[in-house]
């Protein structure tokens, strides 16, 4: 029997054999049990949408990370830093990313810790349902953007929404929230990264008039800045006080 021959008779036979399977209530192979009985047990049904329900968040984790938390306002002084010492791919992306991570869990620490108390913890023990642990969880989240967000910015997206200006902290929507606080944080990152600026600035402005002036136009005034950029910042110690700044902006 040719291997063609062979794959016809065994999808035969499988074909044979599906009616019976379908009828089946379950079938067990291999020690798995698959359970077919369209009369299954609601809790099994319940866990299916919260495993569904988890991936999705899992799905959306880089966005909620970038919109709600710490992390856009400190990649951004990351990556203006790095433009300013005149590098453009050192450090590299990953470890810049890295760094903001764990700077943005030092930051929000206090908020997860104010998460897991009032909503993580009471779910665990079944004190509360999913619902509720999620609108819990959301008001110490909220409690941190509204204090990251000026009031300019809120104004602003209140007037592009077209909605009425709310009366409390608490009548302001999330979907409100969120665009001012981002635009909050990059108006604050792009202010840190312009102080940030200004020292390098200064070196590369007298390392070009040094230059011009003993007649040597030739040479590219960030062959001499760049070295004396890089050994300033590791003298005074620069990753730590950018960390440490960055970190206190958030008090």
């Amino acid at each position: 029997m040719t291997p063609r021959s062979r794959f016809a008779a065994v999808a035969g036979l499988l074909l044979a054999l599906l009616p019976g399977i379908a009828a089946a209530a379950s079938a067990s192979v291999g020690g798995v049990t698959v359970n077919l009985d369209s009369g299954a047990e609601a809790p099994e049904m319940a866990s299916a949408l919260q495993v569904l329900a988890l991936l999705t968040v899992l799905s959306l984790a880089p966005a909620i990370l970038i919109v709600l938390t710490a992390f856009t306002r400190i990649i951004i002084v990351l990556s203006m830093l790095r433009l300013a010492l005149g590098m453009q791919s050192t450090p590299p992306n990953t470890v810049l990313v890295s760094l903001a991570l764990f700077l943005t869990l030092f930051t929000m620490m206090p908020v997860v810790d104010e998460m897991n108390r009032v909503a993580f913890t009471p779910y665990t023990a079944g004190e509360i349902t999913a619902m509720d642990a999620a609108q819990k969880a959301l008001v110490p989240l909220r409690g941190f953007m509204i204090r990251q967000t000026r009031e300019k910015d809120m104004a602003l997206v209140m007037e592009l929404s077209g909605k009425p200006r709310p009366k409390t902290m608490e009548e302001i929507e999330t979907t409100t929230l969120i665009p001012a606080f981002m635009l909050s944080e990059l108006q604050t990152a792009f202010q840190i990264g312009f102080v940030i600026f200004l020292p390098f600035l200064l070196i590369d402005l007298i390392s070009a008039s040094v230059l011009m002036a003993m007649g040597m136009i030739m040479v590219p005034p960030l062959t001499i800045a760049l070295p004396i950029k890089v050994l300033m910042f590791v003298l005074i110690e620069g990753w730590a006080l950018v960390a440490k700044a960055l970190v206190g902006s958030f008090s």
